[in-house]
C-alpha cells in the first residue's frame, strides 16, 4: 500500500480533528493509536498517526516523531503533515519547535509552513496574531492551561524561542492574493533565509488558496484546518462524512479537560437534569478507591441515559490541586483514575464513550485497547464519532474524542442524539 498523505499528530484528539478534516475533504482516511504493529485494517490515501507527545519532554516527543516518521515514508508517504492543536499550545521548550526541526532535517527539507489556523472553529491567525473567537489567545482562557499556558498570541515570537530556524511570515495580503501569489511569497523568504513561515488565515477560503500552494512540499505543518486544502492536491473532491454506525450500548461521557469550552459543557449537561459525578483529586490522593464508587454510582442511572463523569474545574481549583500535588503528579493521577474508569464503564456495557481532553483522550484511548479507528459522522466541527475494536469490551467501541477546547455548550447532550 502507497499512501499519498502521512501525517503525524501530537495527540488523539487532534488525530481524530485531522482526520475527520481529510475524511470531509474526500481521502479514504484511517487514524492509528501510536505507530501500527500490524497491517492496516482498510485502504487509506492518508493515515494519521496519533500520538500523545504534546507534553512529554522534547526528547522524548522528537524521538516518538521520528519513529511514527520512518513508518510512514516505509508506506510511501508522499507528503507528510505535522498536526498540532489550533491554540498551538507548546511551552518555550517546546514541543513544536524540536519536532518541526527534527522533521525538517531528517526529511532533508529547508523550508515549511506552520499555522493552526482552523476558521470553523473559530480559530484565526492575522498578521501572525492567532485569536480564539473574538479574542487574542492569550485573553481566552488559554492563559491559565494548567500545562501549556499561552501567554503570547504572537505566532513568530512563539516558535521562534522553541527553534533555531529562522522564522517569518506570509501575512493575509499575500493569502488574500491567492496560491499563486503565496508561493511567490514562499520563494521570496526561502531567499531571505526564513526556513519556516507562519500563514496567516481567517477563512476557509484563505485554507484553500493555501492548499495548492503547499503541493509537492515535502513537510507541513499545522492545525488540522489546512486539511481541508490538500486532498485536491490529488485530484479528491470533498465527500460527505464518512457512513460508520454507533455501536449500540449504554452511553457516557468522562472529561479531564479544564478549558473554558469543556466548563461550559460540564455546567450545560448537569443542568439539563442529566447525572455527573465530580472527581475530587485530593480524595484519589488520598488513597481513597475512588474507581469504585464511581463506578457503583454509574452503574444504575446509565440504565435511564448518559452520565457524566469529570474532573474539569475552574483555574483556581486547579491551581489549588497542581499546589498541593505538584502539577505533573495532578495531572497524571486524574488520566490514570479517568482511563480506569473508562474502561470500568466499558466493561458495564457503555459502547458509546465521549472522551473530552487531549491529554485524558490518550490515557483513555490507551487503556481501552485500541489501535485503529474509522472516522463517522461529525457532532461537531473537529469532533466526529469514531468506531474501533476494543480487546477490553471484545467487540467494537463508538468513541469520540474531544478536543477540551472545542464544540458548543450543549456537545455532551446533542452528541447522543
Amino acid at each position: 500500500m502507497s499512501i499519498k498523505l502521512g501525517c503525524i499528530a501530537d495527540d488523539f484528539t487532534g488525530a481524530t480533528d485531522l482526520a475527520n478534516n481529510l475524511v470531509r475533504a474526500g481521502m479514504r482516511t484511517v487514524q492509528t493509536i501510536g505507530i501500527p504493529g500490524a497491517p492496516l485494517r482498510d485502504d487509506a490515501d492518508a493515515v494519521v498517526v496519533a500520538l500523545k507527545t504534546r507534553t512529554l519532554p522534547a526528547t522524548d516527543a522528537v524521538a516518538q516523531s521520528l519513529a511514527a516518521l520512518r513508518w510512514l515514508q516505509q508506506q510511501g508517504a508522499e507528503q507528510i503533515y505535522f498536526k498540532y492543536c489550533s491554540t498551538f499550545d507548546s511551552t518555550p521548550q517546546g514541543n513544536i519547535g524540536p519536532v518541526t526541526d527534527a522533521l525538517m532535517t531528517q526529511l532533508g527539507t529547508a523550508f515549511t509552513i506552520a499555522t493552526p489556523a482552523f476558521p470553523d472553529n473559530k480559530r484565526t491567525v492575522f498578521k501572525g496574531y492567532l485569536f480564539a473567537g473574538d479574542v487574542l489567545l492569550n485573553e481566552s482562557g488559554m492563559q491559565h492551561h494548567p500545562l501549556t499556558p499561552m501567554t503570547d498570541p504572537n505566532l513568530v515570537r512563539v516558535l521562534s524561542a522553541q527553534t533555531p530556524r529562522k522564522v517569518g511570515l506570509i501575512d493575509y495580503s499575500v493569502v488574500a492574493a491567492g496560491s499563486e501569489a503565496i508561493r511567490a511569497r514562499i520563494q521570496a523568504l526561502q531567499a531571505e533565509g526564513i526556513e519556516i513561515a507562519i500563514v496567516d488565515a481567517v477563512s476557509n477560503d484563505d485554507l484553500l488558496a493555501l492548499g495548492p500552494a503547499l503541493r509537492g512540499m515535502a513537510l507541513v505543518t499545522a492545525g488540522s484546518g489546512v486539511a481541508i486544502g490538500l486532498p485536491g492536491n490529488w485530484g479528491l473532491a470533498p465527500a460527505s462524512a464518512a457512513g460508520q454506525t454507533r455501536a449500540d450500548g449504554l452511553q457516557a461521557v468522562v472529561a479531564g479537560s479544564c478549558s473554558t469550552a469543556t466548563n461550559g459543557q460540564v455546567a450545560a449537561f448537569i443542568e439539563s437534569g442529566r447525572p455527573a459525578y465530580a472527581l475530587d483529586p485530593m480524595r484519589i490522593a488520598a488513597g481513597e478507591d475512588v474507581v469504585e464508587q464511581v463506578l457503583a454510582w454509574a452503574e444504575p442511572r446509565m440504565q435511564d441515559g448518559p452520565v457524566l463523569v469529570y474532573s474539569t474545574a475552574q483555574p483556581d481549583q486547579v491551581k489549588q490541586a497542581q499546589g498541593a500535588l505538584g502539577a505533573a503528579q495532578a495531572g497524571a493521577m486524574i488520566e490514570d483514575a479517568i482511563a480506569r474508569i473508562a474502561v470500568g464503564l466499558v466493561q458495564l456495557g457503555v459502547r458509546q464513550l465521549i472522551v473530552a481532553g487531549g491529554e485524558t483522550s490518550g490515557a483513555v484511548v490507551q487503556a481501552l485497547g485500541l489501535e485503529q479507528i474509522a472516522i463517522g459522522e461529525q457532532i461537531d466541527p473537529g469532533v466526529p464519532w469514531c468506531a474501533g475494536y476494543s480487546p477490553v469490551a471484545k467487540t467494537d467501541v463508538s468513541i469520540a474524542l474531544k478536543s477540551g477546547n472545542f464544540g458548543t455548550p450543549d456537545f455532551f447532550i446533542k452528541a447522543f442524539g
